[in-house]
């Protein structure tokens, strides 16, 4: 007698098994391709193994009352991306293409955090750093679940969004990021958000170091930093670590 199959795992790295039995072939997405016009050349790329990766569009990086404008940053860039991010977002919801927000968002007691790290936020060990509540509204910096870590109100959140805390610049160090892009069989990731020379463009080259395809859409995108360091940035995508586009290509995309 046939025993009935169960699957274990996550579509599509998962097995189907009995006492008995074991499939472990794993099944095949069917592929949704569309072509996409970069800076450079146009691609053909597969949407079923596509995921967009939203990166810190928090209230400490793009709030007038978070960390950076508390220190006295123009936060004004940062906020650049939220109204394209509206409108591509839902576009891509609809051929399910996965939404990762990476955020920082530290532990309560820092432990996992070095000098070097606290040095960063806070140079003098005097002003208000990493986990220090901020004047205006009394929210710890970049603490995980606290008004200063969360994605802006802006930007509409969806449940079935999946969601990843880090804490370095790049989203792939200490964190469960290329495990989860594995498992839902992930090969192409769209980059977005803040800063584009710092968190952006570190989670993007350890992306290109583990194999994977890597596209930066330009107009979601932005950073504080003086405009050479986003020139910089763009340089260095397209020479050696993969493609830059805009939302506008990925729409001509979507409705050829």
């Amino acid at each position: 007698m046939n025993l009935p199959l169960r699957n274990l795992g996550v579509s599509p790295n998962n097995w189907s098994v009995n006492e008995n039995f074991a499939d472990i072939t794993r099944p095949q997405k069917t592929p949704q391709a569309i072509i996409l016009a970069t800076e450079t050349k146009a691609l053909r790329i597969d949407l079923a193994k596509t995921a967009i990766m939203v990166i810190d569009m928090q209230n400490d990086f793009c709030h007038p009352d978070g960390w950076l404008a508390h220190i006295g940053v123009d936060v004004t860039p940062a906020r650049q991306p939220i109204e394209p991010l509206q409108q591509l977002l839902p576009q891509l919801r609809v051929v399910n293409v996965p939404i990762i927000w990476l955020n920082w968002g530290n532990r309560e007691d820092l432990l996992n955090i070095s000098a070097g790290l606290h040095h960063v936020y806070n140079p003098t060990g005097q002003g208000i750093g990493l986990g220090d509540r901020l004047p205006k509204n009394g929210a710890k910096v970049l603490t995980f679940d606290s008004w200063a870590a969360a994605v802006v109100d802006e930007l509409q959140q969806l449940p079935e969004d999946i969601y990843i805390h880090k804490y370095r610049m790049s989203g792939f160090w200490d964190t469960a990021l290329d495990s989860i892009l594995r498992n839902l069989g992930i090969t192409t990731i769209l980059f977005t958000g803040v800063n584009a020379d710092q968190c952006v463009f570190t989670t993007l080259c350890d992306a290109n170091f583990l194999g994977y395809d890597c596209i930066l859409i330009k107009d979601c995108t932005a950073t504080t930093s003086p405009e050479y360091c986003w020139l910089a940035t763009l340089y260095n995508v397209k020479q050696c670590f993969g493609f830059v586009t805009d939302s506008s290509a990925i729409y001509q995309g979507l409705n050829p």
